[in-house]
């Protein structure tokens, strides 16, 4: 069993938006902060995450509007971390549900999110994945 936990690797500080705001504008943020996923705050509370995946195979495949709302595009109610969960309940819980990044949730509030690719950069920092991961990005 690890001793890393959740907090030591997650990215911090994550963005997030409302189930009424657009998809285009969601699409804006994620270019402008280099980012895959965001979250949607419900008034305060976590409710639901949207991934650059998603924009596309929700609204895009679909021929939907850059005015569609978020709520929309989302998942909502996803399985959350803790901060003080382990590493390995991490990597479990992102193999067993088939996802790439999962938010981090403390007392309902989102403190932060974790990806494969952040724990790539603690396990295997010279894998593929790893240095994906910690490359600057090419854009």
């Amino acid at each position: 069993m690890s001793t890393d936990r959740v907090i030591d690797v997650m990215s911090l500080a994550p963005v997030k938006v409302k189930p009424t705001d657009s998809v285009a504008k969601v699409a804006a943020l994620m270019r402008e902060k280099d980012i895959g996923a965001v979250l949607v705050d419900g008034g305060g509370d976590m409710t639901g995450v949207v991934t650059d995946r998603d924009l596309v195979v929700r609204v895009m495949a679909d021929a939907g509007s850059p005015s569609t709302m978020v709520s929309a595009a989302c998942t909502m109610h996803p399985l959350c971390l803790r901060p003080d969960d382990d590493v390995d309940t991490a990597l479990e819980t992102m193999r067993t549900h088939a996802v790439r990044r999962v938010p981090v949730v403390d007392n309902g509030v989102a403190v932060g999110v974790v990806s494969l690719g952040d724990l790539a950069r603690l396990r295997d920092p010279e894998s593929v994945l790893g240095r994906i991961s910690t490359a600057a990005p090419n854009h």
